[in-house]
């Protein structure tokens, strides 16, 4: 077989990178083997220059028995993993797989290369360790019976894992001795495995603690599908300790990870801006959120839906005190009674001392001098936010966006009508049910009624 230099395989691996050219095409220009130039680029892929270069190693049964391993759980060809680990004679791998089929790891084991003795005249046979009667007790042989019981059942069940693409882990491991320690002795199985004795014990703890959780994953389960995915891990967590339960958050994440349970939260913006069609107000709220007590500080905005073609409009007002709804309106045209008419009914709720600022988008309804005289004869303070900036009614905006995650998109609706009724379905559970962490756990509602704090 030719020998190509570094330099010549280099040569080559560029050619092919920068790209006008394929694999049988460049292996025909320069007369190498198609085979063997595949195996310099993806050596070259897998450790760069290095996979070029000339490498004499002896491996280790330790390192050949992880290389079938990976190829077993990953379904990769012999091709594929010599090139992922470096490994120069294809044909290896098939002839380590041969072997560990034959004879288990110890198949595996590297034996020296003696050079053979020239032929002499027969000599007598001497009596060497074969031919000596076996010394070892019986006891020492029924030992080794059970080592290799142990030893060929760990190697079954390891094999079904490893094809299954289960096994090569501590974890694993383990899982495949607490199966058959019922049959075999531990420290059999743990040779067998090449596994710590304090390792097993270890992850064997880890997955008693596991088990310990089937309890609390349906707790997560239930209040999970309860509120229609809507809550995730902190809400659930929230709900949890209400409960009497003493968990962390960190506990209910990692669990609904293993569950794959995740709370679906997809904002969705909507505008209402055409310009300057009336006056605009300032910007007094200045994104302070925050309120000391309720009925002083109000956010509004307009949303759509669309239903089989059909749009419906959504006009709330919340107060930044605990994030309740105060008043809302539906109506099939972003007309001006669908904000009058909201206006109006928020109004009604109002003591006789409080003026709340009304913060809102600069949009068309907004800037009507009928919407401004509304205001001004209840003594509210109009404040807008800066043109083209949705930030500055935040509040507002990510309320549409739970609205839709937690209702709109996880239902079909098959008219206006239904889809009505279930938005004001929505907003008794936001207002007296849906919990918020920023307020201690408790939903809106209850926040504002509970007991003042002598």
């Amino acid at each position: 077989m030719t020998k190509y230099d570094e330099q010549f395989r280099q040569q080559l691996v560029d050619e092919y990178l920068a790209g006008g050219i394929g694999l049988e095409g460049l292996a025909a220009r320069h007369g190498v083997d198609y085979s063997m130039l595949r195996g310099w680029i993806a050596r070259y892929e897998n450790h760069g220059s290095a996979g070029l270069r000339k490498k004499f190693t002896r491996y280790d049964a330790r390192f050949k028995l992880e290389v079938l391993q990976r190829m077993w759980r990953d379904d990769l060809s012999c091709r594929q993993v010599t090139a992922l680990f470096d490994i120069r004679d294809p044909a290896s791998v098939a002839r380590w797989a041969r072997l560990y089929d034959e004879g288990g790891i110890d198949a595996l084991t590297s034996r020296s290369r003696r050079r053979l003795r020239k032929m002499t005249a027969p000599q007598p046979e001497k009596p060497t360790e074969k031919t000596a009667p076996d010394a070892r007790t019986r006891e020492d042989l029924l030992k080794e019976i059970e080592y290799l019981r142990a030893e060929v059942a760990y190697l079954k069940k390891f094999r079904c894992a490893a094809r299954g693409k289960e096994a090569g882990g501590a974890q694993e491991k383990t899982q495949i001795v607490r199966e058959l320690r019922q049959h075999h002795p531990v420290a059999a199985l743990l040779t067998a495995a090449v596994l710590a004795r304090s390792t097993f014990y270890y992850q064997l703890k880890l997955l008693e603690v596991g088990e310990r959780h089937v309890e609390l994953k349906e707790q997560i389960r239930a209040v999970f599908e309860r509120h229609k995915g809507r809550y995730g891990y902190r809400r659930i967590t929230a709900t949890l300790r209400h409960a009497g339960q003493i968990i962390n958050h960190k506990t209910v994440q990692r669990l609904m990870g293993q569950m794959q349970l995740k709370s679906l939260v997809r904002p969705k913006k909507y505008r209402s801006y055409r310009g300057a069609v009336g006056r605009v107000a300032p910007n007094l709220l200045r994104r302070q959120f925050d309120a000391q007590r309720p009925n002083q500080k109000w956010v509004t905005d307009v949303t759509e839906f669309n239903v089989n073609g059909q749009k419906l409009y959504l006009s709330p007002v919340m107060d930044l005190y605990n994030g309740e709804i105060v008043a809302f309106q539906m109506d099939r045209r972003p007309c001006f009674e669908l904000v009058s008419g909201m206006m109006k009914k928020a109004i009604s709720r109002l003591g006789g001392s409080d003026r709340p600022l009304l913060h809102s988008d600069q949009g068309w309804q907004y800037q009507m001098p009928a919407y401004r005289q509304l205001l001004a004869g209840y003594g509210l303070q109009q404040s807008m936010s800066r043109k083209g900036n949705c930030l500055d009614n935040a509040a507002m905006e990510s309320f549409f966006g739970t609205l839709k995650s937690e209702f709109f998109r996880l239902n079909r609706f098959a008219n206006i009508e239904q889809l009505q009724a279930g938005l004001r379905h929505y907003i008794h559970y936001y207002n007296h049910e849906r919990i918020r962490l920023k307020l201690n756990g408790l939903s809106p509602v209850q926040f504002r009624t509970q007991p003042v704090a002598a």
